[in-house]
């Protein structure tokens, strides 16, 4: 199978509680849910608190800065549609707000992760449509 046959990969689908968020990413911004109980900032997007169990939110600009939490270097595709991709690397990040998020690293460097490297929010745009969250390391 060429890479020209190969399926598109899977795309995420925006609801109610996300689109904000992915909206955000298209215009190359990361924003957090913030619950309007507790004040308590949240990620991934969702209807209810888990704290406090408040329903009402607001949305926050988050800084993009963050640090290695973990990471995986992927040489099998998990869908057809990544094989192109293959190899890559996915960070999971603990950003300064104090949330994680998930992103694929934009450098070349996966000899030098380390745990606590600091990394800045990059930002993968697919199409006119569709932007995901990246990182690049900052040390």
């Amino acid at each position: 199978m060429t890479t020209d046959s190969l399926p598109a990969p899977p795309r995420p689908e925006p609801g109610l509680e996300t689109r904000p968020y992915w909206e955000a990413l298209r215009e190359h911004r990361l924003v957090i849910q913030r619950c309007s109980g507790c004040l308590r900032l949240r990620h991934y997007p969702r209807p209810l608190c888990p704290h406090c169990y408040a329903f009402d939110h607001d949305w926050v600009t988050a800084s993009g800065r963050g640090s290695v939490h973990s990471w995986t270097v992927c040489h099998h595709p998990f869908h057809p549609g990544f094989k192109r991709d293959v190899p890559y690397t996915m960070l999971t990040v603990d950003l300064e707000e104090g949330v994680r998020l998930l992103g694929r690293l934009t450098d070349s460097g996966t000899d030098r992760l380390r745990l606590g490297l600091p990394v800045m929010l990059d930002f993968i745009d697919v199409d006119d449509a569709l932007t995901l969250p990246a990182f690049r390391l900052l040390d």
